[in-house]
């Protein structure tokens, strides 16, 4: 292989378990390998396959770039018409099946989170090594244990403490399962005489490696408070579509408030306070609920700076009749 010389690649696509975003997916692929690597992708089919064709110069960190992509099954150097391999270095810490195995209503696709989380951290300006990311609507934790297989430790905030409860039984099992010395436990949250809801806190060593996960019960709205004075590399979460659910603590006026949009408008900046400084927010929601220059404006309001340019353009994708998925990333730069 040509060093120091860009060459003609072929990253092959890995098929998407979800018939919806399988039709998506070579496009958003090419969207997220254009922002994280830098370079001009083209969605190519060769043979009846699925490719995406750039041209870059081959080290370390490009390799590492691609074995992070969400939807990569292998990368070939393009020669004379014939494909080679090329090696790809390992990147994740833990194995697939521990965001594969949970199966549940609403559960955000795992491709996407991967996607989410790549584009997001591709922002972060720190140096190299470990970053902490929190999903403030966590959920049952997909993000939080995509980030736990990149290396990254996670925190995360839910509304519904049943969620969270699955996600601890859930966790429990799998560490165990795995042989992996780790702990795990959850515990009341008091402060000032005043029951907080539960937290959730648990450690995994892996290849001589300490990763952490904390998940508090509460309002995405006290999210600052709940996690004190602690500051995120990166924000990433799937907001509520504001079609089937809502958030479960958003009520107002004695009844659940379905509106995404009054939820995203009091939850932004506090998320944005949360970040340090060169961090990054990275957020997919319903545009058909709240249009992408309102979600653009909320997150300008909060002092960041939205990538909204080129191939950040591109990651809009249709999940059914009433859910026009997006994604934005925004960066707070002082």
């Amino acid at each position: 292989m040509r060093l120091n010389v860009p060459v003609p690649l072929l990253m092959l696509l890995a098929p998407s378990l979800n018939r919806v975003y399988a039709g998506e997916a070579p496009r958003l692929a090419a969207a997220e390998l254009a922002v994280t690597a830098g370079v001009e992708v083209e969605p190519v089919v060769v043979a009846g396959v699925d490719y995406l064709r750039f041209d870059a110069e081959v080290d370390e960190g490009l390799l590492r770039t691609v074995a992070e992509q969400s939807a990569r099954l292998g990368l070939y150097e393009e020669s004379s018409g014939l494909l080679r391999p090329v090696e790809l270095p390992a990147v994740d810490l833990l194995d697939e099946d521990l965001v594969t195995i949970p199966k549940y209503p609403g559960k955000t696709n795992e491709q996407l989170t991967r996607l989410l989380l790549n584009v997001t951290l591709s922002q972060v300006v720190a140096g190299p090594g470990t970053r902490t990311v929190l999903d403030p609507l966590c959920g049952r934790g997909t993000t939080l244990l995509q980030a736990w297989r990149l290396g990254h430790d996670a925190a995360g905030v839910e509304g519904d403490a049943k969620a969270v409860e699955a996600l601890a039984a859930y966790l429990k099992t799998y560490l165990r399962r795995k042989r992996l010395k780790h702990s795990a436990e959850m515990t009341p949250v008091r402060r000032e005489g005043k029951s907080l809801g539960k937290r959730f806190d648990a450690e995994a060593t892996v290849d001589g490696r300490t990763l952490s996960l904390g998940v508090f019960t509460g309002d995405t709205r006290q999210s600052a408070k709940l996690w004190g004075k602690r500051r995120f590399d990166a924000i990433v979460t799937d907001a509520p579509y504001g079609v089937v659910h809502g958030s479960s603590s958003d009520v107002r006026g004695g009844g659940r408030d379905r509106s995404a949009t009054a939820l995203l408008a009091d939850a932004i900046p506090v998320w944005a306070g949360q970040l340090r400084i060169g961090g990054a927010i990275g957020m997919s929601w319903n545009t058909l609920g709240t249009p992408r220059e309102k979600v653009a404006d909320m997150l300008s309001g909060a002092g960041l700076v939205v990538r909204d340019e080129g191939p950040w353009r591109r990651f809009g994708h249709r999940v059914d009749s009433s859910v026009h998925r997006d994604v934005v990333v925004a960066v707070r730069e002082s």
